[in-house]
C-alpha cells in the first residue's frame, strides 16, 4: 500500500513542492506510464516507460523511456525526446542527458534544434540553459528562412540569435556561396561576421576575398576589411585596406592602398580613395593615384591628382551579307540585313596635375583623356611632351597609339618642338599644327603645318657650328635618321637667312614662345609624383621687336656706361 501511493505520489503534478529550498531548482517527473527499478542494474534510477513527461523550470521533456535520477537532479531520456522551452525553442533528438543542477541538456543522435525560423541539425548537441548556448562539435547544419550553413563546430545563442562556426564552414545562399573556416553569424539580421579566409562566390559573376569584416547575405551589403578583394568574371579586380560594397546596386567604396585592375585592357589604378560602379565598369581614384597601363611590352604610368576609368557605350553599323556570290572580285549582297550593334570602349579622365611615364614618352600637363576606341591620349592645360632629347609643346596634343606603342604625335595651336643639340644650341620647329612621327620609339619625321618657322645650328662635316639658321615657311617637313637630321623640306612661299654664330643676337638664336622645361620632365616611373613649378611660358613676339629690344638696350647700357665714364672724369679732375 506504501508502494503504490508513492507511485501515485510520483504520477501526480506536484506544482512546486520545495522549489526554492536551494538555489538549485528541482526537475519534477509529470507523467508515466510504467514506473519500475532496477536495483541490481540501476540502484538509484526510476525506471519509466509509456509517454514520460519532465518538467524543470520553463523546460518541458517528453520521451518514451526513461531513466529518473532523482537525488542527483538528472535524467536520461530515451526514444522520439522533444524539448520545449517557452514558445520559441524546441529540441529533437533520440537520447536527452539532462542535468537539473548544472541546467545542461545533452542530446545525442539526429538532434534538431528550432527556433523561430531557425533549425539546427546534428549529431551531437549541448544546450546549456544557463547561458542561454547551444553547441554542435560533430559536423552540423543551420538552416533559416534565407541560407544554409554548414561546419564542423558551431554554437548558437538564442537570445542574440548570434551563432559561430569554426572548421570547414560553408554558408549556402540561392545567389552565392560563402566558404569560411571561422564564420560569425545572425539569424535574425542575416549579417556574418567575417573573422578569417573567407570566400564569397557569386557563380559566373563576382568573387569576394577577405579575412575580416562583415557580409550581410540578405541585402548584400558589406564591410571588409584588411586587404581584401573583388574580383569580376570580365577581369575587373579591386583590393583595398577598406571596401564597402552594395553587391546588389554594384557600388563599392574603397579607402587605403587601392589597386583596381583590369585584365581585359590591361590597366590597373591604384590609389588611397576611390569609388566604383559595375553598372558601366566606371571607377575613380585619388589621393597619389596612379594608372599603369601594361597593355604592351612598353610601360605607361600615368599620376594626376583624380583618375577615372569607365566603359563608354556606342553603336557601331554592321552589315549582314546573306546568299552573296562573288562576280567579277564584287560581293553582290542579295538580301542585305542591317544590325545595331551595342558595344562599349574604355576612357581614362585624369584631372590636374598629370604626368605620364614611358620609355619612349614622357609628359605633363593639366588633364588627360584616354579614349580606347582609338587608341589616342589628349593632353590639355599647357601640355609638354619628350622623346629623346626633343620637346613638343602646344596647346593641345593628341598622342596616338597603335599595337601598344606611340605611332605620332599631333601638336594643335602655337606647337613647337625642340631639340637640344648640346650647351645653349636648340634646334626649333613651330606651327600651327605639328605630327611628330615616330618608329621603335624615335622620332623620325615632323610635319609643320600652317606658320612653320624654324631655327637651326647647322655643323660642318667635323662637327663645327656654322651659324644659325633661320626659315619661315607655310609647311615644313622634317627628315631624322640615327637621331641626326636627315633633310628638310619646305613648300609654299619660303624665306631663309644664315647668321654667322658670332653674330647672332640671343633673339635671333631661338623663336618666339621659346621655353625648355626639361625640370619638369618625369626621368623615371617614381618622377611622376614629383610635383615641380611648371615652366612659364612667354609671350609670343615678333623677331625684329625682340631684336629691337636688344639693340635699344645694347645703346641704353652704351649710352649708360659713356655717362658713367664721364662722371668719373669729373671726379677725379
Amino acid at each position: 500500500m506504501r508502494k503504490l501511493l508513492y507511485i501515485l505520489l510520483l504520477l501526480l503534478p506536484i506544482g512546486g513542492i520545495a522549489q526554492d529550498t536551494a538555489k538549485i531548482s528541482l526537475v519534477f517527473l509529470e507523467h508515466s506510464e510504467t514506473l519500475s527499478f532496477d536495483e541490481e542494474r540501476l540502484p538509484d534510477a526510476q525506471i519509466l516507460r509509456g509517454d514520460v513527461r519532465f518538467r524543470h523550470d520553463s523546460v518541458l521533456m517528453y520521451c518514451d523511456s526513461a531513466y529518473f535520477f532523482e537525488k542527483e537532479n538528472s535524467l536520461h531520456a530515451f526514444g522520439h525526446v522533444h524539448m520545449v522551452q517557452g514558445d520559441s525553442l524546441e529540441g529533437f533528438s533520440d537520447v536527452l542527458y539532462y542535468n537539473g543542477n548544472t541546467k545542461m541538456a545533452r542530446m545525442r543522435r539526429h538532434v534538431k534544434l528550432i527556433h523561430q525560423e531557425t533549425i539546427l541539425t546534428t549529431d551531437s548537441l549541448n544546450y546549456d540553459r544557463v547561458r542561454n548556448i547551444a553547441y554542435y562539435f560533430s559536423g552540423g547544419k543551420i538552416v533559416d528562412d534565407l541560407n544554409t550553413l554548414n561546419s564542423n563546430w558551431g554554437q548558437y545563442t538564442p537570445d542574440n540569435h548570434q551563432a559561430i562556426f569554426r572548421g570547414d564552414v560553408k554558408l549556402v545562399n540561392p545567389n552565392f556561396i560563402l566558404t569560411a573556416d571561422t564564420l560569425g553569424y545572425n539569424t535574425e539580421t542575416y549579417q556574418s561576421d567575417l573573422v578569417g579566409p573567407t570566400q564569397i562566390l557569386y557563380e559566373e559573376e563576382t568573387t569576394i576575398l577577405s579575412t575580416k569584416g562583415w557580409y550581410n547575405t540578405q541585402s548584400e551589403l558589406s564591410m571588409l576589411l584588411d586587404r581584401s578583394r573583388i574580383i569580376h568574371v570580365d577581369g575587373m579586380t579591386l583590393t583595398g585596406d577598406t571596401i564597402y560594397y552594395d553587391k546588389h546596386n554594384g557600388y563599392g567604396r574603397v579607402v587605403g592602398h587601392i589597386e583596381s585592375t583590369d585584365s581585359t585592357n590591361h590597366m590597373t589604378l591604384y590609389g588611397n580613395m576611390g569609388e566604383i560602379w559595375e553598372t558601366n565598369n566606371r571607377a575613380y581614384v585619388t589621393d597619389s593615384a596612379m594608372l599603369i597601363d601594361w597593355s604592351d611590352s612598353i610601360l605607361t604610368y600615368m599620376h594626376a591628382d583624380t583618375l577615372w576609368s569607365e566603359d563608354i557605350p556606342y553603336q557601331t553599323y554592321s552589315l549582314i551579307l546573306r546568299d552573296s556570290i562573288l562576280i567579277d572580285s564584287v560581293m553582290v549582297a542579295q538580301n542585305p540585313d542591317t544590325l545595331w550593334q551595342d558595344t562599349a570602349y574604355q576612357q581614362v579622365r585624369a584631372f590636374h596635375n598629370v604626368r605620364i611615364y614611358r620609355e619612349d614618352m614622357q609628359a605633363v600637363c593639366d588633364s588627360a583623356r584616354y579614349h580606347g576606341q582609338d587608341s589616342t591620349l589628349t593632353l590639355f592645360g599647357l601640355p609638354i611632351c619628350w622623346n629623346e632629347n626633343n620637346q613638343l609643346s602646344a596647346d593641345l596634343i593628341n598622342i596616338y597609339i597603335r599595337n601598344g606603342a606611340i605611332d605620332y604625335m599631333h601638336g594643335i595651336d602655337n606647337a613647337m618642338t625642340i631639340r637640344h643639340e648640346g650647351n645653349e644650341d636648340f634646334n626649333q620647329m613651330a606651327g600651327k599644327e605639328m605630327l611628330a612621327y615616330i618608329r621603335q620609339g624615335e622620332v623620325y619625321l615632323v610635319d609643320v603645318k600652317g606658320n612653320a618657322e624654324t631655327v637651326f645650328y647647322p655643323r660642318e662635316d667635323d662637327g663645327t657650328l656654322i651659324g644659325v639658321n633661320r626659315t619661315q615657311s607655310s609647311f615644313i617637313k622634317l627628315y631624322i635618321t640615327n637621331r641626326q637630321i636627315d633633310h628638310v623640306v619646305f613648300t609654299t612661299a619660303t624665306t631663309g637667312v644664315m647668321i654667322p654664330l658670332d653674330q647672332a643676337l640671343p633673339a635671333e638664336k631661338k623663336l618666339s614662345g621659346f621655353f625648355w622645361a626639361e625640370d619638369e620632365r618625369p626621368r623615371q616611373p617614381q618622377d611622376i609624383f614629383l610635383h615641380p613649378l611648371r615652366t612659364q611660358r612667354p609671350n609670343k613676339t615678333t623677331i625684329s621687336a625682340a631684336a629691337d629690344d636688344e639693340e635699344e638696350e645694347e645703346e641704353e647700357n652704351a649710352s649708360t656706361n659713356k655717362r658713367q665714364r664721364n662722371n668719373n672724369s669729373r671726379n677725379n679732375r
